[in-house]
């Protein structure tokens, strides 16, 4: 990861349905969790000896390191994990699996991560304009500071601080008719993204 540089984005988590929340086992994870660059760079040289000659441990700068984390189990609709997110500036992904599993949108970081995987069938269907209409609002919403009026959240009476954040959205419905990038680019031309502008590399 060291090679991307200023590329770098947030280190998406992503929890299997079968795992369930345990908030010390969570916090545990949270505090291994190197802030920086230069953090991993020293955690990564402990690495096995078979590893030696296949990694590149070398950075340009030390660059502080942001992560989201996906669940996908009930037992995470839970304030106290919310609580949690908040503390360490860790981001809820907001994660739309064609309500198979939590939909939530508690903005818990300074930036705002979704995974938008089909709203009727996972990993398969496209979004219509009238969806990708939704999610536009919602992400200006978020990049501008303040919050959807009817957003889903596990801690309603929590509220994120008023401030810009950058927001991040992948689309993972690609199984069958590759409907990912399209997807992506009539969301960029609703909210008016150039198709020039600088992305990062996730």
């Amino acid at each position: 990861i060291f090679n991307l540089r200023e590329k770098l984005g947030p280190i998406l988590w992503q929890f299997p349905p079968s795992f369930r929340y345990d908030r010390s086992r969570m916090r545990d994870f949270f505090e291994l969790l190197p802030k920086d660059t230069a953090s991993a760079a020293a955690l990564a040289r402990k690495r096995d000896p078979f590893m030696k000659g296949r990694t590149r441990l070398a950075i340009d700068e030390s660059r502080a390191l942001r992560y989201a984390v996906e669940i996908r189990h009930e037992s995470f609709k839970h304030e106290s994990f919310i609580e949690l997110l908040h503390e360490y500036n860790v981001a809820l992904v907001v994660a739309e699996t064609a309500r198979l599993w939590p939909l939530l949108e508690d903005i818990t970081a300074d930036f705002v991560y979704m995974r938008l995987h089909g709203d009727k069938e996972i990993y398969r269907s496209g979004y219509s304009a009238k969806s990708l209409d939704r999610w536009a609002a919602r992400i200006a919403a978020w990049r501008r500071g303040t919050e959807p009026a009817d957003a889903k959240k596990a801690a309603p009476k929590l509220r994120p601080a008023l401030q810009p954040r950058d927001v991040f959205c992948f689309f993972d419905n690609t199984d069958v008719k590759l409907r990912a990038p399209y997807d992506a680019q009539m969301l960029a031309k609703k909210l008016k993204i150039p198709r020039d502008a600088p992305a990062l590399i996730q």
